[in-house]
């Protein structure tokens, strides 16, 4: 197995470190429990005791369950969409000065998600910052605020001062009332690395980040022979990738590849050998290299 030079490998674990402090001193942005709702959760969670199906989503129906989630200053929603597509919600009450003396109602959609059916995580539409102000309807199969005669998923009803969401067509409004066993941080036991290279370290969920221009979530799982399994969850989309590889010699190196529709993109490098809580090396795709990192990620 082809593995870089130790000085080079030295030289980007040097760089990755640089990276991280960095990061930690600027704070970084951290997942919180809207993020681990992915496609399945959402049609379970629905189904289950800690959501509630809702024909008008009134400003009482939104404080009462704001800040379910937390970590999520808001009122989280689920929607079966027209098109049978599950979507995800974080909404406000909130009004929009006009003058002085007037205002209008509307609901504040901070973010939204909507997955493509089939997928563990694939986006299909996703947005944030919208405001949904009577007369406009929002389509979470598009992503778009559209009119009437395109049809929607959700609208904004206005009533004198106040006003309520509303499902359209087929779609169904869940409103989450208490926060569901999917959205609990469950933390696998701590990894206590010894004076010796396990290859067993190599197992666990990275955050990887690519020579600045692309990241995502690496899952990876080494075998008794030194292979290495696993998937990669793109950040742009949430699309699933195979990843194939192996670890080599000395045993925190290693090399994998993983495979895009069109193309593969192979990477190799080592693993701190002190704490195992990162991964840095080299990325080849086509005949571009470029150098990358990975980060722990604690489940």
């Amino acid at each position: 197995m082809e593995m870089l030079s130790t000085r080079v490998l030295r030289s980007l674990c040097l760089t990755a470190c640089v990276v991280l402090a960095l990061q930690a001193l600027s704070g970084g942005v951290r997942a919180d429990g809207f993020d681990r709702f992915v496609n399945a959760t959402l049609s379970k969670t629905a189904e289950s005791t800690n959501a509630r199906e809702i024909k008008r989503l009134t400003s009482a129906d939104i404080l009462q369950n704001d800040r379910v989630i937390p970590g999520v200053p808001a009122a989280v929603l689920i929607v079966r969409t027209n098109e049978g597509r599950w979507a995800k919600l974080a909404v406000q009450s909130a009004r929009q000065k006009i003058d002085a003396e007037h205002s209008l109602p509307m609901l504040l959609i901070e973010r939204y998600v909507t997955y493509k059916e089939g997928e563990e995580r694939t986006v299909l539409a996703s947005g944030q910052n919208v405001a949904l102000f009577a007369g406009f309807r929002l389509s979470l199969d598009l992503g778009q605020l559209v009119p009437e005669q395109v049809g929607g998923d959700l609208r904004f009803v206005a009533e004198g001062d106040k006003g309520y969401a509303e499902p359209l067509g087929k779609a169904k409004l869940f409103v989450l009332t208490k926060e569901p066993p999917v959205a609990e941080t469950k933390k696998e036991p701590k990894l206590v690395v010894g004076d010796t290279f396990e290859p067993r370290y190599f197992n666990g969920t990275y955050k990887l980040h690519d020579d600045g221009r692309r990241s995502g979530t690496l899952k990876l799982t080494v075998s008794e022979d030194g292979s290495l399994t696993g998937a990669y969850y793109s950040d742009k989309d949430g699309q699933k990738y195979e990843v194939r590889g192996k670890i080599g010699s000395p045993a925190h190196a290693f090399r994998f590849t993983i495979t895009f529709p069109r193309s593969e993109q192979v990477f190799q490098g080592m693993l701190f050998t002190g704490d195992a809580k990162a991964l840095a090396g080299t990325s080849r795709i086509a005949d571009r290299e470029a150098a990358f990192y990975a980060t722990r990620v604690d489940e």
